[in-house]
């Protein structure tokens, strides 16, 4: 950001209303209220992530412009809130002390494809793949993933193989110390 344009913005939370990743853009719902914040899929990119969850926890650095209120900086992603969500059957019988510990290891993306609901990645420096669920991907505040996407990810030895069981963008998981 520029110095103009920090004088200019402010930092608002909200949740993602919706956001396609096809039409490079969403909206933001902010919790003050107000108008709906445009999200384009630049600033996105420009934060790690080529896609966010509808109902996502956001804090965004936003301008006013002409054309309404537009989100400049993406500064923190929370997974849509799902109070009682039982776990993932893949994961049921694991300690979640486990798999919340899990250290986070760089990735990259194989393929995923949303429709079939899984996709898989690669840890930088190993050759084995690692099984990402739709849901993990959720849980994790995302949507859907792009091919040679870099990303941070925890994963456990499952019923599958390898498996994820957090994805963030890499970028946020440096500078938020997980």
């Amino acid at each position: 950001m520029t110095k103009e344009t920090e004088r200019q913005s402010r930092q608002v939370t909200g949740k993602v209303k919706w956001f396609d990743p096809a039409k490079g853009f969403g909206f933001v719902i902010a919790d003050e209220g107000g108008p709906d914040i445009l999200l384009h899929g630049n600033v996105l990119r420009n934060f790690g992530l080529s896609s966010i969850a509808d109902g996502a926890g956001v804090v965004i650095s936003v301008n006013d412009t002409q054309r309404g209120v537009q989100a400049v900086e993406v500064h923190k992603v929370d997974p849509p809130e799902e109070e009682g969500l039982a776990p993932l059957a893949d994961f049921a019988e694991m300690d979640p002390d486990v798999l919340a510990n899990a250290p986070l290891e760089p990735a990259r993306v194989k393929w995923f494809d949303k429709a079939k609901g899984f996709g898989f990645a690669n840890l930088f420096g190993c050759s084995e793949d690692v099984f990402v669920h739709i849901e993990v991907l959720r849980r994790s505040g995302l949507s859907d993933l792009q091919p040679g996407e870099a990303l941070a990810i925890r994963t456990v030895d499952g019923k599958r193989g390898r498996m994820a069981t957090e994805v963030l963008a890499w970028d946020s998981a440096v500078t938020s110390g997980r």
